[in-house]
């Protein structure tokens, strides 16, 4: 399993209107593979980046379900 580094997270810019209610929405994730440094984009969950604690700079790797989770919490 290949482990990552978030170099970057864009949350969408709903401008003067706010973020709508009841809508899911996803950040965009830049990451660079820690040995090959290539570079991914994924698209995540706003609220599970915050409920995980992912920040930029951390270490993670991508689960079974294409989300992320830090590198140090797998089992």
């Amino acid at each position: 399993m290949s482990t990552y580094y978030v170099t970057r997270i864009e949350e969408p810019d709903f401008g003067c209107e706010g973020r709508p209610e009841g809508q899911e929405i996803k950040d965009k994730v830049y990451l660079k593979e820690e040995i090959t440094k290539e570079e991914t984009i994924i698209f995540m969950e706003d609220k599970l980046l915050y409920e995980r604690d992912i920040n930029e700079g951390m270490k993670v790797v991508i689960d079974g379900d294409g989300r992320l989770q830090k590198a140090e919490d797998r089992s």
